[in-house]
């Protein structure tokens, strides 16, 4: 069996090409996918030639972990399943590619257990549960950032999920005038306005190296700073953070749970997934479509739509 996907051959090099899919197996699930969505944290760095090395990185490689669609066959353990909607968080499925992420593809094939259900009526939006499960991963429940740094997507999400859990609401840091739109229940400034320097907890959704020995200033003694982007190095002065006791926290990748939790959260009403995605595009122009995620300063998420092919 072939499917249509996307593949990084190199940095900087993409193509659109039909790959060989291993056997499916008895617990396997075949799906078409319907969305697929490209991240400007990960993929980045791949399309850039700046990921930092990882097991079973390299190139060629299928990107993807945002995508949704219909499961259209299955192995004998998992029949029942045919029909439904789902979500796919990568897969690697490949003979002839890697699948580190490898949700980018006209057809994929992967546990059926990783094949979390989702509503069709979310359209696009389903492929936004990666960054809203990630964004999720990143909230302490217990102690919910004060500071949000950042009103990308990622930013905008963690600001929504913390209201959603009904915690006080956020402030936000945003450098850029045009992404300080949107924010609604919570205020969205220019750091340069905050006086503010005894911030409990701080959230960075900017993904820049560089802003640690800023955020050290605005803590409180004790405070913690959240790391929720994907950063190729970080550097901070030590005595800054030393004087205040600063605590460092990494948000991994997003599990299940978060998954579930968000999609409980959208069910419940509480979450919205509404206008985040600014640019939709066909798969054929995938080529395209991946530079003009990554340096476009007019698109926060880019979704790719599979259906015409």
């Amino acid at each position: 069996m072939q499917a249509l996907a996307i593949i990084l051959e190199a940095p900087e090099r993409l193509s659109l090409r039909p790959l060989t899919l291993q056997p499916m197996g008895s617990s396997d699930l075949l799906i078409e996918i319907a969305w697929s969505g490209v991240s400007t944290g990960t993929e980045k760095l791949l399309w850039s030639g700046r990921m930092p090395p990882f097991p079973g990185l390299g190139y060629p490689l299928v990107p993807g972990y945002e995508s949704v669609g219909r499961v259209v066959d299955a192995g004998a353990e998992v029949r029942g399943r045919i029909g439904e909607w789902v979500f796919v968080p990568g897969a690697n499925c490949y003979v002839d590619a890697r699948g580190l992420f490898g949700g980018s593809a006209r057809r994929v094939i992967l546990p059926s257990a990783r094949a979390l259900p989702v509503s069709e009526r979310l359209g696009a939006r389903g492929t936004l549960l990666a960054l809203a499960a990630t964004a999720f991963h990143a909230v302490d429940a217990a102690a919910p950032p004060e500071l949000i740094v950042g009103h990308g997507i990622l930013g905008r999400l963690i600001a929504r999920i913390v209201i959603a859990m009904g915690k006080p609401a956020p402030m936000v840091w945003e450098i850029r005038f045009d992404r300080r739109d949107g924010g609604g229940a919570y205020r969205v400034i220019d750091p340069i306005r905050d006086e503010r320097r005894d911030y409990r907890a701080i959230c960075d959704a900017s993904g820049a190296g560089e802003i640690l020995d800023t955020l050290v200033m605005r803590l409180a003694k004790g405070g913690e700073i959240t790391l929720a982007g994907f950063y190729d190095s970080l550097t901070f002065a030590f005595p800054p953070a030393f004087m205040r006791e600063a605590r460092l926290r990494i948000a991994a990748e997003f599990t299940p749970a978060d998954v579930a939790a968000v999609t409980a959260l959208i069910d419940a009403g509480s979450l919205s997934l509404d206008g985040l995605i600014s640019h939709v595009r066909p798969a054929a122009d995938a080529a395209d479509a991946y530079p003009s995620a990554f340096t476009d300063p007019e698109c926060r998420k880019m979704v790719l739509d599979w259906s015409a092919l």
